[in-house]
């Protein structure tokens, strides 16, 4: 059978990373269309990354975690998704963000150790929280309404996130807020059990059902002064691109790749009345399948050459942000067209909620509404193109 990790399987602890992931994504996929059609968070998944160490893969060596590479990382999330890609993107902001504080030392040591040991040894999950109702996307350049005001003791913050993955479960979140009287824009580390931190049920969407990314509400929350953990906008200074991202176009491919498997596996056992063999040795199958493949095969050596790129040459990194933008929007207009075509394969059957397929159609759509957009990617790309030596 073809081995869909060959070419991309370097060493034996790719090999042990991957077989971890598939190994969870085995049981997550005969969940998923529960989580799916309740909309309910997979606790019981979360539950089963924390006790096999995945939510700590990227926390440094030294405070306990596996100092997770971005190709690594790329491997995983792919792999993870193909049994079930809410829980993905889910974990994969967690593990991304780590990974951006690692890259970006911007917190105090202290601080940081803390939050890894925690990570570690108590299996605490974070996510920031950015975006606002009334402001859109911030890689749009939006501000946050979201206020913090300085007192005596600390910071009063107030605000309306919206787009908050892991919401249900996260223990922390880095919320985005205006410093009042400034232009500062700072992260502040918010416990969720802090008075004044509640959340609000307004994921009822077509696709991702799982990923339950509520509003979360900051109501008066006093925070000590140490809260304010970050410098939001700081790093478009120092050049370096969110490498970690790549968590994005990874999962999408994986749900796509997962759809692929559900699809040959259709189509090698359906045979319809009015044929002597299944579908899968008709030729206009093959050639879609054929499509499917070509789609995929483009955007996951595109992924995984960049992705070595950066892990390969950090002197690079800084130059890199057009072609990490460049595997997003290849991942997920891939996985839309290979999704878009296995539904052509499976025909009417696709349809039923008793299948996958029609699970994969919904979900995969939501990759194009994930940052960054395809009109900046295109408008970054053509803008380097022009810019002179």
């Amino acid at each position: 059978m073809f081995d869909l990790y060959a070419s991309f399987i370097k060493n034996d602890r790719h090999k042990e990373l991957v077989d971890m992931a598939a190994a969870h994504a085995k049981k997550f996929k005969l969940r998923a269309a529960k989580y799916d059609k309740e909309a309910s968070f997979p606790f019981e998944n979360f539950a089963e990354l924390k006790e096999s160490g995945y939510t700590a893969l990227s926390v440094p060596k030294v405070y306990g975690g596996q100092d997770l590479s971005l190709y690594e990382f790329a491997l995983i999330q792919e792999s993870l998704a193909q049994g079930d890609g809410p829980t993905a993107l889910c974990v994969g902001w967690h593990l991304g963000i780590v990974m951006d504080l690692v890259t970006r030392r911007e917190w105090e040591s202290s601080a940081f150790e803390r939050i890894c040991q925690q990570i570690v040894d108590e299996k605490i999950v974070i996510n920031r929280a950015a975006t606002e109702p009334k402001t859109g996307s911030p890689t749009r350049g939006g501000k946050p309404e979201t206020e913090a005001i300085r007192t005596e003791d600390g910071w009063l913050i107030n605000g309306h996130k919206t787009f908050t993955s892991l919401a249900p479960i996260a223990d922390y979140f880095i919320v985005s807020a205006q410093v009042r009287g400034s232009d500062e824009i700072g992260g502040f580390l918010v416990p969720r059990d802090a008075d004044g931190v509640s959340t609000k049920e307004t994921w009822d969407t077509l696709g991702m059902r799982a990923t339950r990314s509520d509003d979360l509400i900051i109501d008066q929350v006093k925070l000590p002064k140490n809260a304010y953990v970050e410098r939001i906008g700081w790093q478009d200074k120092n050049h370096t691109p969110p490498g970690w991202l790549i968590h994005i176009p990874a999962c999408y491919l994986g749900i796509a790749l997962g759809c692929r498997q559900d699809m040959i596996d259709f189509a090698t056992n359906y045979k319809p009345n009015s044929l002597n063999k299944p579908i899968s040795e008709l030729e206009h199958i093959k050639n879609k399948v054929g499509q499917i493949d070509l789609e995929l095969m483009k955007a996951r050596y595109l992924m995984y050459g960049v992705a070595a790129e950066w892990d390969e040459f950090p002197e690079r990194r800084e130059y890199l942000g057009p072609e990490l933008q460049a595997v997003k929007y290849a991942a997920t207009n891939a996985a839309l067209k290979a999704v878009d075509l296995a539904m052509r394969v499976v025909g009417g059957q696709g349809l039923f909620r008793s299948e996958p397929f029609e699970r994969y159609y919904r979900d995969i759509r939501a990759g194009i509404h994930n940052p960054p957009s395809d009109d900046i990617v295109l408008q970054t790309l053509g803008k380097r193109a022009f810019e002179q030596e």
